[in-house]
């Protein structure tokens, strides 16, 4: 009988994959793609996430980045990271290197879609697939989550996202956060010649209509797109539970709240990291607090920025309140990494 069986070969899911194979477990991921696998996200990976990547024998190609700016076109304030980088990744470029990782170690990557789940005491069976153990890591709107009726409904508006890449050298080695009234530019360089800008916002509207908010950015993209806008949302997303029997949730499955901290990486790797370690000690009970703990800071931090950025008053004083006190926006940017 295998050991884990892995819905989703996204970050998540490779990440514990790797950490099983790391524990003597036999994995097998169950992914309906073929890698590279790409999505809308910010590509930026805190430093955080990078040392938990590098944690797993994972080092992919990019950009370095040295740290964040805030910007609302007028006023401005960064900060560098303490004693790290963190780097700038086409999403592509991060998904090949975890799939090719994983491989290494002889983990089994099979195509196919985890639909119905059945298990009992001893063993669950999904995709025709019999294990000890399933570890859900099938994404933001997970259709495990959803079937173990795990699922909590989330009130109010939702927040989406929308990304592009532009051919261009990148003008700085920092994530630039553009602010408006209607939602934040991140602009991310990737390569010598490749910057990605991720826009979010409650308002669903075209990419382009959402880049003239930004005019000074606007500004510096004057050629056409490199890459189609990919889009993703509604991010809120929350979990009655991480745990339902035999299957364990990881990564984005297990809740989100917003892409605003870049941590996603970081979350991914920490809750796979946890859901393998508590059952390779045979103590799957103890994950839904291991899972509270590794994401605590990032909910409390990411709920209290979504708070800030979600009133016109209160979000037009963000980037303010940043230049004109830059030593509290150094401690704000370096509790992110």
């Amino acid at each position: 009988m295998i050991d884990i069986l892995v819905a989703g070969g996204g970050p998540a899911g490779l990440a514990a994959a790797i950490r099983a194979a790391g524990a003597g477990l036999e994995a097998v991921v169950v992914e309906p793609r073929t890698a590279p696998v790409d999505k809308a996200c910010g590509e930026g990976i805190m430093p955080g996430g990078l040392a938990a990547l590098h944690g797993l024998g994972v080092r992919p190609a990019g950009h370095p980045l040295r740290g964040i700016r805030y910007t609302d076109g007028r006023r401005g304030a960064e900060a560098a990271f303490h004693g790290a980088y963190g780097l700038g990744v086409r999403r592509t470029a991060l998904h090949a290197a975890l799939h090719e990782r994983a491989e290494a170690l002889g983990v089994r990557i099979v195509e196919g879609r985890v639909r119905e789940v059945r298990q009992d005491a001893d063993s669950v069976t999904a995709a025709g697939l019999t294990a000890r153990w399933l570890i859900a890591a099938d994404g933001l709107h997970s259709p495990l989550r959803r079937s173990l009726g795990l699922d909590r409904p989330v009130p109010g508006p939702g927040r989406y996202g929308l990304r592009r890449h532009y051919r261009t050298a990148p003008w700085s080695d920092l994530v630039e956060v553009h602010w408006s009234p209607y939602g934040e530019a991140y602009v991310t360089p990737v390569g010598a010649d490749l910057v990605g800008v991720a826009v979010l916002s409650r308002d669903r509207r075209p990419y382009q209509e959402h880049l003239a908010a930004f005019p000074a950015l606007a500004a510096r993209l004057t050629g056409p797109g490199a890459t189609p806008v990919r889009g993703a949302g509604p991010l809120r997303q929350r979990a009655r539970g991480p745990r339902a029997g035999r299957v364990l949730l990881v990564g984005d499955a297990a809740g989100y709240t917003d892409a605003l901290t870049g941590e996603g990486i970081a979350l991914a790797v920490a809750t796979a990291t946890a859901a393998v370690g508590c059952l390779a000690a045979g103590r799957p009970e103890a994950y839904p607090a291991r899972w509270a703990r590794a994401t605590r800071r990032y909910r409390l931090l990411t709920q209290a920025l979504l708070a800030a950025a979600g009133h016109p008053v209160s979000r037009r004083l963000i980037v303010a309140a940043a230049h004109r006190s830059p030593a509290l926006f150094r401690t704000a940017v370096r509790a992110l990494q």
